[in-house]
């Protein structure tokens, strides 16, 4: 690269001699003044351009570094002088003909904001105008042109990019920055762009990573053909020293819970807002210059906090979220004014790394964060507020100490800290993965396979999205996508919102879809829940997040305009009002969260996939008979009505539209039951898990058969009962079946129920018609399984009752049915056995039979199965015990001789 050498060799000071610096179309010498990635610029110039193609590499710096300001530029540096040299080989090949085009270099962060700021920041240490040689483009706003040569991107815009040029013919080098966020579409970049570069070996890759995950990431881009590593190994490692300041930490735990059943708590949150403010005043007493960044989990608790730092403090106190609009966004990240009040930012996550605020030298972190958990059970994804990882500890305390020497202070103890995990959870082994799917379809690499993904998709996630994808028409029978499926991946939303809007479109019109799958796939809270309201907001532009919702819009309705002629629709809709005309499209996208409420419960609702969810306290949507649901979560703070799930977002319907919309659910069938020892059947017409309709009718023979055989299977013979009677009988015939075994049947209740039809048959029959349980006695149904001639033998083999000497006849006690083992017992008084020496034996002599010899009380005095032996010993301890307190039985020193009797003494 001999634009980039200076005496063999990339100069490794910065700002280098003027003979030395790189010739290229950005200055780095002015660009890196003072950031201690400049020093490792040599390094990274060496590893990319080694052998002289374009390579891969890892960039493994510290926030604050200048990773991201310097990188870029460098990579732009590169690619120019790539297509300088082309130009020239070209030129001497065929004279005038050389191209013109300027360097290319696409950079994704993590978060819109970051992507404007770092941009913004490029711009101006290049001298440049925002938009011309460095610009931006994020989701509903692109300041960026023909001659962009650093273009700052949201990772999902690449991803769009991709699948429209797989090759991305047009661009030199792609940087991944912040990899070790483990987002979702940053993941999927990483597989992607590793298989890009094995068809193009002249584009370059870096992935730029703050924290010690640099080697895991070196192996996925690592090249497996051409490239600096022709062994296949991974890409180069290039690091740089920490450029952090010291940092004094300081743990403050507040005396409330951090968190408590409805998420964060209020106590903890004015703990987390008066540390702010005391130690913000104690900073400002020391030096006037330090501003503060406080960390909470959602935009929820940054109001919250804000709100209460405005009533003590006389800083400027700003919010930093998701929620807030583009120009409060940047008005946070960017310095204080010449002047301006010392300040206080209320920021998410979204701080947490990807830039720099400048002037924060203390940092107040609540050490929570909200991740992506989806509730497998109910079928919903959602926030959770949790512990933060210790990494996104150490990250949002080095905020503090990127410019001088700062203070962190954590607002919880060392305990915690240590036991929070090591790293954050990856988005993608938590998340909803119908996108992601998506995404893999249509790149052809169906579920991730064959894809180099730092963690692969969960099966059972990756398997429910496909599923939801082969529902909408998105994919075939091989998992590729379908060409509806790619037009879907087109649309800047959930795929099934996507396939909403083209659907919807026909029935509410283009620009009432494109609107409402616009505001629902945004990422503004609809106040209450209630998007209709939220809509009517953006319509009126009093929304700052107005600008790019209408860009959104605008965007979804040519697409749908397009494809309008192209969409099959499988059947005609009744008219929707203009009232329900954005539940209709939300219903059409989210059929399994039509909702009705349920009566006499106040705000809950009966989602159509089971779930019951309550909407927040004092929305206006409370009342509405049916509500389409865009977004539900689990219960995490406010209010869920006591079901554990709330309401996010919702727009009402009538029962007609609801049905309409979640028509594939709708089903008109009768069930039969058996309960309370008969059948009955009701006709239900159902919505999914909501009953519309039930009304009685008298079943069918088949459909009482089905429900009688549906309760057998659930809960067993003892649906039916059994007698006294044929209790025994089973127990007298399990007891010959495992001592004898065929042609003995098995009477256990497994056995029993898989041959129904050869013991049952009537009887079930006669259930199913009507009849009840107390008519039916199973002793004779299973005398139809005794097996003849033997069966002629069961009152030998296996007697009801044993005579013993006194002339009595005793019951025998078989064994449970189910039981593998026990002993028939035979339960009788002492004196009536006097003179018994042979213990009886059942089965074919196989099983003795066991003695409970009982007191004249009927209470055990021995247990035996050998009785000879017991008269012989035993006995006589028993006499001795018993003869007096029982002197009306007759007690004899010799039980051989003595008369068995059932009498006393009086009465002998």
């Amino acid at each position: 690269m001999p634009l980039l050498k200076h005496n063999g060799g990339v100069t490794s000071s910065f700002p280098p001699p003027a003979a030395a610096r790189p010739i290229g179309p950005f200055d780095l010498g002015v660009i890196g003044a003072g950031l201690a990635f400049a020093e490792s610029l040599g390094k990274l110039t060496d590893a990319l351009c080694a052998g002289g193609i374009a390579g891969t590499a890892v960039v493994q710096a510290p926030p604050g570094t200048g990773k991201t300001t310097l990188v870029p530029p460098l990579l732009a540096n590169i690619a120019a002088a790539n297509i300088a040299a082309a130009n020239i080989a070209a030129s001497a090949v065929a004279p005038g003909k050389t191209g013109v085009r300027g360097p290319r270099v696409v950079v994704t962060q993590p978060r819109r904001v970051a992507a404007r700021s770092a941009a913004r920041r490029l711009a101006t240490l290049d001298g440049s105008r925002l938009g011309d040689r460095i610009g931006y483009t994020v989701r509903g706003e692109r300041v960026s042109g023909a001659g962009t040569m650093i273009e700052f991107v949201t990772p999902g815009i690449l991803l769009q990019r991709l699948l429209a040029d797989p090759g991305l013919e047009t661009v030199d080098a792609v940087i991944l920055d912040e990899v070790h966020e483990r987002g979702l579409e940053t993941d999927l970049l990483l597989g992607m762009l590793a298989e890009v570069r094995e068809l193009r070996g002249d584009l370059t890759l870096v992935a730029m990573s703050a924290t010690l995950d640099a080697p895991r990431f070196a192996a996925l881009i690592g090249s497996r053909q051409g490239g600096n590593h022709d062994d296949g190994g991974p890409a180069p490692v290039v690091d740089c020293p920490s450029a952090l300041y010291p940092l004094e930490t300081e743990w403050a735990p507040a005396a409330a819970a951090r968190l408590d059943t409805r998420g964060v708590t209020r106590g903890f949150l004015d703990h987390v807002a008066d540390t702010a403010a005391a130690s913000h005043a104690a900073a400002l007493a020391a030096d006037a210059g330090v501003d503060a960044l406080v960390f909470v989990p959602g935009a929820w608790e940054v109001s919250h906090v804000a709100a209460r730092l405005r009533s003590r403090v006389a800083a400027e106190v700003l919010e930093l979220h998701g929620q807030a609009s583009p120009a409060e966004q940047d008005r946070a990240v960017s310095g204080r004014e010449p002047g301006g009040r010392p300040r206080i930012i209320v920021s998410t996550a979204l701080a947490e790394s990807s830039l720099t605020v400048p002037g924060v030298r203390l940092v107040v972190d609540s050490g929570l964060s909200r991740e992506p958990r989806r509730d497998t059970n109910r079928g919903m994804s959602g926030l959770v507020t949790v512990s933060c990882s210790r990494a996104s500890a150490k990250q949002r305390a080095g905020r503090a100490a990127r410019q001088g020497p700062g203070r962190v202070v954590r607002c919880y103890d060392q305990k915690s800290f240590g036991a929070a995990p090591a790293h954050q959870t990856p988005e993608i082994a938590v998340a909803d993965l119908t996108g992601a799917a998506l995404v893999l379809a249509c790149w052809g690499s169906p579920g991730g396979r064959g894809l180099s993904l730092p963690d692969a998709p969960p099966a059972a996630a990756i398997n429910e999205a496909v599923e939801v994808l082969r529902e909408l028409g998105a994919v075939g029978p091989d998992g590729l996508a379908t060409d509806l499926g790619k037009t879907l991946a087109r649309i800047p939303a959930d795929p099934r919102l996507a396939r909403a809007l083209l659907d919807g479109a026909a029935t509410v019109g283009h620009r009432t879809a494109a609107e409402t799958v616009a505001v629902v796939s945004g990422d503004q809270r609809a106040p209450g829940a209630d998007l209709t309201r939220l809509l009517a907001t953006l319509r009126s532009g009093k929304d700052p997040a107005a600008r790019r919702w209408k860009e959104d819009v605008r965007r979804m309705e040519a697409i749908v305009r397009k494809e309008d002629a192209a969409v099959e629709r499988s059947q005609t809709v009744p008219p929707v009002t203009a009232a329900e005309s954005v539940g209709f499209v939300v219903g059409l996208a989210f059929p399994d969260r039509v909702a009705r409420r349920v009566p006499g419960a106040g705000a809950q609702y009966l989602l159509t996939s089971g779930t019951r969810a309550g909407l927040p306290a004092g929305s206006p949507l409370a009342g509405h008979e049916w509500l389409a649901v865009a977004e539900v979560a689990r219960a995490e703070g406010r209010d869920a009505a006591g079901t554990g799930a709330v309401i996010r977002s919702a727009a009402p319907l009538t029962a007609d539209t609801a049905e309409a919309a979640a028509r594939h659910l709708l089903s008109d069938a009768v069930e039969a039951g058996f309960t309370q020892g008969r059948v009955t059947a009701r006709r239900e017409r159902r919505l999914g898990a909501i009953m519309l309709a039930s009304t009685p009718v008298r079943p069918s023979a088949a459909e009482g058969r089905a429900a009688v055989a549906r309760a057998l299977a659930k809960e067993g013979l003892g649906t039916i009962g059994w007698s006294t009677a044929a209790d025994a009988l089973r127990r007298r015939l399990a007891l010959l079946h495992r001592e004898l075994g065929d042609p003995w049947p098995d009477v256990s209740e497994a056995a029993l129920l898989s041959r129904l039809d050869d013991w049952l048959a009537p009887e079930l029959e006669a259930l199913a018609g009507g009849a009840a349980t107390a008519g039916v006695d199973l002793t004779d149904p299973l005398r139809r399984l005794l097996p003849w001639p033997d069966a002629a033998r069961l009152g030998e083999l296996a007697p009801e009752a044993l005579e013993v000497p006194s002339g009595s006849r005793v019951r025998i006690d078989y064994p449970d049915a189910e039981h593998d083992d026990g002993r028939p017992v035979v339960a009788v008084k002492l004196q009536e056995c006097f003179g018994w020496a042979d213990t009886p034996r059942l089965a074919g002599g196989r099983v003795p039979v066991l003695f409970h010899l009982l007191s004249p009380a009927r209470r055990p005095l021995a247990v035996t199965d050998d009785l000879a032996s017991f008269w012989s010993g035993p006995y006589a301890q028993v006499r001795a015990e018993m003869r007096g307190r029982y002197p009306k039985h007759p007690w004899p020193e010799d039980p051989w001789t003595a008369p068995a009797t059932a009498r006393t003494k009086s009465r002998m």
